[in-house]
């Protein structure tokens, strides 16, 4: 039996280049395109299942990805043999170029990525269309209705078997350039589409179409099903992914977010090209944000210093 060693990796990814994370058939995915590469080096087996590499948090398709985590076994003789540096730069030769495989590091053969601290996700309210700026203390009251320990299936699509408690830890604004531009959640774990319907229901108190009663309700009667929709996965990001022995890295990138049109000039041509442009600007700042977070530096194994 070949010994092992697990190891945790860090990896972002822009979502519209994949049908999601998790590795389906027929199809390309995040996880899916790591175990092709690790495969083409030989660093994995075609016999060892999906469950030799496996990632932290669950996205959509469409939802970027600033810092998500994972794990994969591979042999100790060969990670003996290498340096994070020669893993990171082998990977980071055949991997999609929407994928950017960031930090490796030796863990125990138990850990477990998925026992996070919290994750911190940011959406971009001002790229739905018909977005109305809000003023700022109201946007501040409504995002404090989300905060706590609650029933949350009126905001996700439950999944079978799933506990729908979930801990939202802080939602606040997201100001760019002085501009709100959307919101910033940070929560123990989520569940199934929970933050694009807290969007959603952002953008309907926003234009009108909702009341802060209404989400109390939804919030303190969760056995009463009301259904406020999802908002689109693209204004999404998973901002970062935090674990008690690896915290999540501080952004020293500011980005330009460009204001969308108003008025008369928000027809939907011009509409639909700025929001191409805003999407260009998000992957833009994650790029940014990756070449900070991915310096490669002279790094050796924990053992030998």
């Amino acid at each position: 039996m070949v010994d092992t060693v697990r190891l945790f990796f860090r990896v972002g990814y822009l979502g519209d280049g994949f049908h999601g994370s998790q590795i389906q058939p027929d199809v390309k995915t995040v996880q899916g395109e790591l175990i092709r590469v690790f495969r083409s080096l030989k660093w994995l087996s075609k016999e060892d299942g999906e469950h030799y590499l496996v990632l932290s948090s669950r996205t959509d398709a469409g939802v970027h990805v600033r810092v998500n985590g994972g794990i994969v076994d591979i042999s100790a003789d060969l990670w003996a043999a290498l340096t994070p540096r020669k893993i990171i730069r082998a990977v980071d030769d055949r991997l999609d170029p929407n994928i950017a495989l960031l930090t490796v590091d030796e863990v125990e053969r138990d850990y477990n990525p998925r026992m996070a601290l919290h994750r911190v996700y940011r959406y971009r309210l001002e790229g739905m269309e018909f977005w109305c700026e809000p003023d700022y203390q109201e946007f501040a009251s409504w995002l404090k209705l989300f905060v706590g320990t609650y029933d949350a299936r009126n905001f996700a699509r439950l999944e079978e078997g799933k506990n729908p408690m979930r801990t939202i830890i802080s939602a606040s604004p997201w100001f760019e350039n002085g501009r709100l531009v959307g919101f910033e959640i940070i929560g123990e774990a989520f569940l199934w589409n929970q933050v694009r319907r807290v969007a959603n229901a952002l953008f309907q108190l926003a234009t009108g179409e909702l009341t802060a009663g209404e989400i109390q309700s939804a919030i303190e009667q969760p056995l009463i099903p009301v259904d406020f929709g999802v908002a689109p996965s693209q204004w999404l990001i998973l901002w970062g992914v935090e674990w008690e022995d690896f915290p999540l890295p501080q952004s020293t990138h500011a980005p330009v977010f460009s204001p969308p049109p108003q008025g008369r000039s928000a027809e939907r041509t011009k509409m639909g090209r700025w929001q191409q442009a805003a999407q260009h600007e998000m992957k833009t700042m994650l790029y940014n944000e990756w070449a900070e977070i991915g310096t490669l530096e002279d790094a050796y194994h924990a053992n030998s210093k």
